[in-house]
Order: structure tokens, then sequence, then C-alpha cells
């Protein structure tokens, strides 16, 4: 068999968006998994929308997202140049497009903008699109060679048939037939000598001996040019699979200005890269079984792209959440804390163990942006409402929560261990004596030192970190609190 060759062939015009990073993904994956070879091209043909610096962007994402191509442009497998604006310089695109126009299957076209503009327009998929009439096929070669002579400026266009119909496979939609009368010639060369996307793509996948092609299905309609093209030269066609859109909640077409809609976007949103693809994978995938935590080793080992959906796959923020806390919790302690710092000292200006703080929070937070919610308490205690102190299930009101705060008061002045287990032991020798249950006394102690519903760690996790001067400020706080509500 052929060895497989896939390529992620990105264009350097801004960040990463969620779409692209899937393909490039499933192309690696498809190559990994059959021990195959997986190629970086970057094309940049399109010189009016190149944004400087985006070409980093591109490698910066692929190298955090751990998708690590075996050739490319630092990378020089024997297929390169693998840039297509240093592809171009090599004249291969026009020396093919001419092969083209030998064979008949293209022509040069002299028409200026009035005459395009004349055109007749047809409305294709709510879109007003024009045709060319082929009125440049008809000049005699000699025509040809004078305006080419003259330094008229051209392009030159593919030749497609107005007759029958053509016929491509695509591995997950299988056979798809359109009506030639449906294709336009579309320019392969445009008139500053620049190939176009469709037609660079063709020669480099050719040239460059890629086996397998993956993009969105929004290529779906210009996939007959491109078999066209593979059939004028008598090339073989690669293998296509074409992946589902990606929707918002809404089931709209994820936008590429949204929010999280880059890899950049969810990394600065407090994602980490590996359950950014472990995510991203299974928009359109699924394994044979309902697992949904994957490491990239895992992913190649089980990727089949047989089992890509045609389904549209809706980007859930609140499953990458989900995903994204069951990474953070399983990450090691170290690695988070490094990454959880910048967050604590956001909030946290005291000289407190912020290390204990980190601990508190690894197994509650989805995201690290969720970390200063969470903590801003040891800080500073917040104003807060009395009425907190009733508790239902607790057995626990106003009135009662005074009493347990000012039997514990002396309780905690006296106490010299401020360690958890020191003051775990204080406040349990008071629950026995009183005979109550520990939600009773420990209620209204946390609520006085946190001012806060939830918080990430029991009464006295939160004491040992505040320390005993700063626990004995709050447990007066509270008790004043309640003798004025």
């Amino acid at each position: 068999m052929t060895k497989i060759r896939t390529r992620y062939a990105p264009s350097p015009t801004g960040k990463m968006h969620v779409g692209n990073l899937r393909t490039a993904l499933y192309e690696f994956l498809i190559a990994k998994h059959a021990g195959g070879d997986f190629m970086l091209r970057i094309e940049d043909t399109d010189q009016e929308r190149f944004v400087e610096g985006a070409t980093e962007i591109i490698y910066r994402t692929l190298e955090k997202a751990g998708i690590t191509h075996d050739e490319g442009p630092d990378k020089d497998g024997g297929y390169g140049p693998y840039v297509q604006s240093e592809r171009m310089k090599t004249g291969i695109y026009m020396k093919y497009a001419k092969e083209l126009i030998d064979k008949g299957e293209a022509y040069y076209c002299f028409c200026d903008k009035e005459r395009l503009a004349s055109l007749k327009t047809e409305v294709v998929e709510g879109k007003e699109i024009s045709f060319y009439d082929k009125h440049c096929l008809g000049l005699s070669k000699e025509e040809v060679e004078a305006n080419l002579a003259a330094g008229k400026p051209f392009v030159i266009r593919q030749n497609n048939p107005s007759e029958g119909t053509t016929t491509y496979h695509d591995e997950l939609y299988g056979d798809i037939t359109v009506e030639n009368a449906e294709l336009d010639d579309m320019i392969l060369i445009k008139s500053d000598g620049y190939p176009t996307y469709n037609f660079a793509n063709v020669v480099d996948d050719h040239t460059m001996n890629i086996t397998h092609v993956v993009r969105g299905n929004e290529y779906i309609s210009s996939s007959p040019k491109y078999a066209r093209l593979y059939a004028a030269f008598g090339w073989e066609q690669p293998v296509y699979v074409h992946l589902p859109l990606i929707t918002d909640e809404n089931h709209k077409k994820l936008a590429k200005r949204g929010g999280a809609s880059s890899f950049e976007d969810l990394l600065e949103g407090g994602f980490v890269p590996e359950a950014i693809v472990n995510f991203i994978a299974l928009l359109g995938w699924s394994p044979e079984d309902n697992r949904e935590i994957f490491s990239l080793e895992e992913l190649i080992k089980e990727f089949d792209y047989h089992r890509i959906s045609r389904s549209p796959a809706v980007f859930d923020i609140v499953k990458l959440r989900w995903m994204n806390g069951e990474y953070i919790k399983a990450m090691d302690f170290d690695v988070f804390y490094g990454m959880a710092e910048p967050y604590i000292r956001s909030v946290i200006k005291k000289d407190l163990d912020l290390k204990k703080i980190a601990g508190m929070v690894k197994t509650r937070i989805e995201v690290f942006p969720d970390i200063p919610g969470h903590i801003d308490f040891f800080e500073e205690l917040p104003e807060y409402d009395p009425e907190m102190y009733t508790h239902k299930k607790m057995k626990t009101d106003r009135e009662s929560s005074l009493a347990v705060l000012k039997d514990m008061l002396p309780i905690l002045e006296a106490q010299e261990d401020y360690s958890n287990d020191g003051l775990y032991a204080a406040l349990s020798r008071y629950v026995e004596e009183k005979g109550v249950k520990n939600g009773y006394v420990m209620w209204p102690v946390r609520t006085a030192v946190s001012g806060k519903q939830m918080t990430p760690a029991g009464a006295t996790e939160i004491m040992e970190v505040l320390g005993k001067e700063e626990t004995l400020k709050r447990i007066r706080k509270g008790i004043e609190l309640l003798e004025n509500a």
C-alpha cells in the first residue's frame, strides 16, 4: 500500500480558528494512525489577506497543541519549498497552467473588468454568481500571441465542459455528481501571476504526493473543479474527507470573530492545550465506546476517519469547561500551581500560603479565571448579609449562630495550634460537648471567616491559611454583625 501522506495547508491570515485546528488535528491523526507522514504547507498566495506574524501563530499553535509535522518549511522532507510564494518563484504553477493550455484544458482570458461586469449572473445557494461565457476560448492562437506580445493583462482559466456530469468520491458523503453546466471556468492563474487557491492546491497536493485531503464541507461545491483538474492532468485523485460544520449552541456557524473561536482565545480564557485538543477531536468524530477523555497518543491509536459524522458538530462551551476541569484535576500539582499562581496573586496581596490556597481550588475550578472568585475573601472579608447564617439543613439561624460564635471566640483566642488538624480538634471538642452535629458549628464559623456561602475549603482549612489574628478579627466581626441584625 502507498504510504499515507496528509498535509495541513493554512493561510497566514490571523489566529487559528477552531475549525482550522480540527482540520490540522484530523490530518495529523489520519497520518499517524496509519504510520504515515504529516506535512505543513503555508498557502500565502492570497497576498491581500496576508497578516504579518500569522505564520508564527500557526507554528506556535501546532506546537502547543502537540501536533508535530514531519516535514514543512522548517523540516525539508524532499518535497519543498513548503511555502507557496516560494514555490511560485520556481515557476511550477505557470508551467502546469501552460501544460493545460497545450491540452486544451485551459485558456488565456484577456477580458477587462467592464466586460466581466456585464456578464449575466445567477443565484446559487443564496449568492449571486457571475459565470464566464468562454468568450476568450474562441481567440485564435495568433490573437493570443499578439495580446501577450502587447503586454495585455490576462488570467488563465480552466476550460470546463458545459454538458454532461462530473462525479467525485468523498469518504463520508460517497459519490457526488454535479451537472457540468454548473461549473464555471474558474481562474487558475490570476492577473498578478499568482495561482488561485484551488489551482495551487491541486498542483501542490499532486507534486507533494499527498494521499488524503481533509477539509471542511464548505469545499464540497468546489470539489468537482478539483476533480476535473486531476482528470485534465491525468493524475490520480487523493482520498477526500469533507468534515461537518462546527456550530455554536444556537446551531449557527461558529463565527471566526467569536470570543472563543480560536485556539489562542481559548488559552487566554484559561483552558489547557490538552483539553482543547481532546474536545476538538470529538467535534465530529466519536470512538466506538462512549469514552470522552483521550490523550493525544490515545487519539492516534483510536482514530478511524470513517467514524467522522456528516452531521454538524456543536461547540458546547459547557462541555469544554467540564473537560478542562477534568484535566486540571488530573494535573501534576507543581504544573498546576505554576499556571494558577498569576490568578491567585491577582487578588491576594497578603503574605499567605498560596500553595495551600491553590490546593483548595484545584478540584473546584473548570478554567483558571475561575480562581479569583473562589479565593478573593482571603485578601479581604466581603460585606455579607447576616441571613447567610440561616441554613435549614445545618439547622442554624442567626440566633444559634451568634451563640456558637460567642462560645468559640474564647476557645479560638486560647488556641495556640492554628494548623488545620489543631483547629478541627478544638471545634470537634466543642461539638461533642454541646451534643450537636458538625454543621451546626462549622457553618457559622465558616460564614464568619469567609463571608461567603460557597468556599473552596472548610472552616478550619480557611482559618489555618488566615492565621490566628485575622481569624479572630473575622469572628468578632461576625458577632457584631449578628448582634446588630
